[in-house]
C-alpha cells in the first residue's frame, strides 16, 4: 500500500487467494563438483553439435574448458567455438557473433556458455538471436530486441538449446530469464528478456571458481548477496523465491567471509555457487531494487563491473528501504542470528550493520567517489536509473530523491 506521497509502506505480502504467479527455471540444474563432466551427456539430449561461448580468461583458467572438451568428446558431439566473451557484452559484440554464426547445422545445434554472468549473458543472447532476428543488420537485430531500444521486438521463437556453466558465483545468470547488454555509443545498458531465454540446462560445478581472484569472488558475492535481499523485500516478490532465498542467505553470508580469508575452503565456494543460483531463481521469479536499477546507469558512466556497483549500492538500498522493508529485514537478521534482537527495528539496524561490515572486508568500493563518478554528475545518475529494477524497489523515488540517496554515497 503507498501514501499519498507514493512510497510503499512497511512491505506484506498479497494473500493467497489473490495471487498469480508463474516460476520459471532450467529444465534440469546439475549441482556439484566434478558435475561438468556430465555436461556431455546433458548436451547430447539436446542437439548433435555443441556450439561453444565461452570467457575470454575464465573459462582455461578454470580448468572448465578441458573439462568441457574432454566431455563432448567422450559423448561423441563435435564442438565449434563461436564466440569468446571479453567483459560485459556489448551490441557491437553480439552483432559480430550473430553475424559469424554458421548458418547450417543451427537445426542441431546446442549452445553452451562457460564462463561468468557476462558470458551466459552474451550466450543467452545469441542464441535467442539465432532463432529470432534478421541477420541482414546485426547490430539492428540486437538492438531493436532490447527493452525499451529500437522496435523492442519479442523472444518469439524458441532460442537455441543452451547449457549454462558457471565459473563465477555471482550473477546466477544460468538461471536467469535475461542477457544484459550495452552499447557505449548509445551510453544504455539494457536487457533482452523472455521466458524462452531460461537456459535448457544449468551445470553448477563449485570447483570452477576456484581460480578466481580475491576482487572477483567479493564482488561476485556481494552481487550474489544484493540479489537475494533484493529479490526478498522487492514489490514483486513471491512466496516461492522467497523460501529459497530464506536458505541460501544465511549461508552465502557465512561462506563469502570464509572463502575471502582462504580461497581453498571448498565448502564455502559450493555454499556461494549454491548462492548464485538461487540468486537468479529468485531474481528472476520476482524481482529486484534501487541497488541494481542504480547499478546499470552507474556501470554505463563509469565502466563500473557489475558486482562492484551492486556491492557499493546494496547499503544505499538498504538504508532508502529500511523503513518500508523492516519486517523482511528484520526476519533476515534473525534467520541469520537467531539470537537477534525482538525489536523490529533493533534487528534491521543489526542486519544492516551486518552488510556495511562485510563489504568493509570484501574491499569493494564503498563511496560513488571511488569508482570515479563525478560529483557533478549525480544529477546524471538518479535521472538515468530506472527500469525494471527500480520498479520493483519498496520505496517508489523520485529522481530528486534518489539524487539525495546518492549524493550521501558520494
Amino acid at each position: 500500500m503507498s501514501d499519498s506521497t507514493g512510497h510503499i509502506g512497511t512491505n506484506s505480502l498479497p494473500t493467497t487467494a489473490g495471487e498469480s504467479w508463474e516460476f520459471v527455471a532450467p529444465r534440469r540444474v546439475l549441482f556439484g563438483r566434478g558435475r561438468i563432466g556430465e555436461v556431455g551427456a546433458v548436451a547430447a539430449a539436446l542437439g548433435g553439435e555443441a556450439w561453444l561461448v565461452v570467457g575470454g580468461r575464465s573459462a582455461a583458467a578454470s580448468g572448465g574448458l578441458a573439462a568441457l572438451e574432454a566431455a563432448l568428446r567422450a559423448a561423441g558431439l563435435p564442438c565449434r567455438t563461436v564466440a569468446t566473451s571479453a567483459g560485459e557484452p556489448t551490441v557491437a559484440q553480439v552483432a559480430a557473433a550473430l553475424a559469424t554464426l554458421p548458418q547450417s547445422g543451427r537445426d542441431r545445434a546446442v549452445v553452451i556458455a562457460l564462463g561468468g554472468g557476462a558470458t551466459i549473458d552474451f550466450a543467452k543472447a545469441l542464441a535467442a538471436l539465432a532463432t529470432n532476428a534478421d541477420t541482414a543488420d546485426p547490430a539492428a537485430a540486437v538492438l531493436d530486441h532490447l527493452e525499451g531500444v529500437g522496435r523492442s521486438l519479442a523472444i518469439g521463437r524458441p532460442p537455441l538449446p543452451l547449457v549454462a556453466i558457471p565459473t563465477t558465483a555471482g550473477t546466477g545468470a544460468e538461471a536467469t530469464r535475461n542477457a544484459v547488454i550495452s552499447c557505449p555509443h548509445r551510453r544504455i545498458k539494457k536487457s533482452m528478456r523472455s521466458p524462452l531465454m531460461v537456459p535448457q540446462a544449468a551445470i553448477v560445478d563449485p570447483m570452477l571458481t576456484a581460480s578466481c581472484s580475491r576482487e572477483t569472488t567479493a564482488a561476485s558475492g556481494l552481487d550474489c548477496i544484493t540479489q537475494l535481499i533484493e529479490s526478498y523485500v522487492c514489490r514483486f516478490r513471491r512466496p516461492l523465491p522467497r523460501a529459497l532465498v530464506r536458505e541460501a542467505l544465511p549461508r552465502a553470508l557465512t561462506a563469502l567471509p570464509r572463502v575471502l580469508a582462504d580461497p581453498a575452503d571448498l565448502a564455502a565456494r559450493g555454499d556461494m555457487s549454491h548462492a548464485a543460483l538461487v540468486s537468479g531463481l529468485a531474481l528472476t521469479n520476482s524481482g529486484l531494487g534501487l541497488a541494481h536499477g542504480v547499478a546499470a546507469a552507474l556501470g554505463v558512466e563509469c565502466g563500473t563491473p557489475h558486482g562492484a556497483a551492486c556491492a557499493l549500492l546494496l547499503p544505499v538500498a538498504l538504508r532508502v528501504n529500511r523503513d518500508a522493508a523492516r519486517a523482511d529485514l528484520a526476519e533476515l537478521e534473525r534467520l541469520v542470528d537467531p539470537s537477534a534482537p525482538a525489536a523490529e527495528s533493533a534487528a534491521v539496524e543489526a542486519f544492516l550493520h551486518r552488510i556495511e561490515r562485510l563489504c568493509d572486508a570484501a574491499g569493494t568500493p564503498r563511496r560513488l567517489r571511488d569508482v570515479g563518478l563525478a560529483a557533478d554528475r549525480v544529477a546524471w545518475l538518479a535521472a538515468n536509473s530506472g527500469g525494471a529494477s527500480m520498479r520493483g524497489n519498496p520505496v517508489q523515488l523520485d529522481p530528486q530523491e534518489l539524487q539525495a540517496a546518492l549524493e550521501a554515497a558520494y
